[in-house]
Parts: C-alpha cells; sequence; structure tokens
C-alpha cells in the first residue's frame, strides 16, 4: 500500500517507512504530523475520491531538520559593470511515515460500489 501526500504545495509517493524531506515545518523533533492524502493505492484498488480520502490519514514522525543543495544566483548586466552574486539553501523537515491509517476507506469503498 501506498499513497500520494500533499506538503507544502509538492506532492510525494510515500509507504510505510518512508523518509522524506518536506518544506520546513513547526513541530519539535519526535512530534507526530498529519499528511493529507490525494490518492491511495492499496493492491489494484486505487482510490482518489475526495469524500473517500478524508477518512484516510497518512501520520508521521519528524526527525530532524535539513538544508537542500546551494543554489547559486547570479545577475549581471552588460556594459554597465553591474554583477551581483548570491545563493540559497532551502530549509526542509525530515519526516518518516509511521502510518497510512485506510481502514475505513474499505468500507466505505464498498458502501460506493
Amino acid at each position: 500500500m501506498y499513497a500520494i501526500v500533499r506538503s507544502g504545495g509538492t506532492q510525494q509517493k510515500v509507504a510505510v517507512g518512508d523518509v522524506i524531506e518536506i518544506d520546513s515545518l513547526t513541530e519539535k523533533v519526535g512530534d507526530t504530523v498529519a499528511l493529507p492524502a490525494v490518492l491511495v493505492v492499496d493492491g489494484d484498488t486505487v482510490t482518489a475520491d475526495a469524500a473517500a480520502l478524508a477518512n484516510v490519514a497518512v501520520s508521521a514522525e519528524v526527525l530532524g531538520r535539513t538544508k537542500g543543495p546551494k543554489i547559486t544566483i547570479l545577475k549581471y548586466k552588460n556594459k554597465t559593470g553591474y554583477r551581483k552574486r548570491q545563493g540559497h539553501r532551502q530549509h526542509y523537515t525530515q519526516v518518516k511515515v509511521t502510518a497510512i491509517d485506510a481502514k475505513k476507506l474499505s468500507s466505505s469503498a464498498k458502501s460506493g460500489s
């Protein structure tokens, strides 16, 4: 079983036990966070219905903070002597997916069929 979760404007494919990097969160190390599911795949069953996905809970534990790769930004204008150099490193939070609770999903999917 795996799920597609949304976090900070991006979507990632996760399964139980996966460690992923998402945009920086305010939670402390060891806290549990809930990630909203966009799609759930359980064997041959694919669920993308918003009403059914409201019952799905993807929980993850915060492991720590990291930084992304350094991005170098260069600005240059010809014939004026203007040069500007700037760098950026995005802050991320590492989380480990602990559970994908889709028990309610199977009962709602059967009632809808």
